[in-house]
């Protein structure tokens, strides 16, 4: 008998153990995405302010996501588009969002596959025509056949809270700048600064662009820039990609590197 009780002791203690590690694993708290508990406030419903915000670097870099690749754009400028919105709320409540802040489901925010974050769009409900503008800092929806993820009281302010989707027009929102933003393309890093300069040499030969080259991270990093026009900007990216270098990116920023 008593080794009966010892043996069924340790199986429930390896089943415990179990439980533990698969409740480890998953990052969210929840399994199922759920509403918020109350409704949000006419405060937290405000539209976003628009601002001129620094781009971040790097949640603006290509990605893969369940096997398919996505390429930020570079100018949000003109940005229009019609499509799907879905919501999200509890289960990503209080979770890092692709732009390194923390996501509150009552916040005037949103996620996008490919706008640059940050940015601002009005996005409007083409059912009822409500529109509310968001700021969007993270990444998503990613659903073939979704355009954007609003926070829950953006998509409450819509009026699609308990439909859980709905048709909806994006348009993006941009304010004039005094400065042009400028966008470099990295093309390569290392740890032996003589290797990146030689690169560099023969870049700017090529070229005809400047080659910065910073220190970060205890590497040099290699970059083609500045460009200030956006259809350039991508033209070159192809480019470079299509040759030696299948990992540039863009990059961006507000002053000469």
């Amino acid at each position: 008998m008593t080794v009966r009780i010892t043996l069924i002791s340790k199986l429930v203690l390896v089943f415990a153990l179990l439980s533990v590690l698969s409740a480890c694993g998953n990052r969210y708290h929840i399994r199922h995405d759920k509403a918020p508990l109350r409704e949000p406030t006419e405060l937290e419903m405000q539209d976003a302010i628009v601002t001129n915000e620094k781009k971040s670097v790097s949640a603006n870099r290509p990605y893969t996501v369940l096997g398919k690749r996505y390429t930020p754009i570079s100018d949000e400028h003109g940005y229009q588009q019609q499509g799907t919105a879905s919501w999200y709320g509890r289960k990503f409540h209080g979770y890092h969002t692709s732009n390194g802040e923390i996501f509150n489901m009552f916040d005037m925010t949103a996620a996008h596959k490919t706008l640059p974050l940050p940015s601002f769009a009005k996005v409007t409900n083409l059912d009822n025509g409500r529109s509310a503008i968001v700021r969007i800092n993270d990444r998503g929806p990613f659903h073939d056949d979704r355009l954007i993820d609003l926070s829950y009281a953006a998509a409450y302010k819509l009026g699609y809270h308990l439909q859980g989707t709905a048709r909806v027009k994006v348009e993006a929102i941009t304010l004039s700048r005094e400065s042009p933003r400028l966008t470099y393309v990295q093309v390569a890093a290392g740890s032996k600064l003589e290797n990146i300069q030689l690169l560099a040499g023969q870049l700017k030969q090529e070229l005809g662009l400047g080659t910065p080259i910073t220190f970060e991270n205890n590497l040099y990093k290699l970059r083609v820039g500045p460009i200030t026009d956006d259809n350039q900007a991508q033209s070159l990216l192809k480019t470079l990609q299509q040759g030696q270098f299948s990992r540039a990116f863009l990059l961006y920023s507000e002053q000469e590197l």
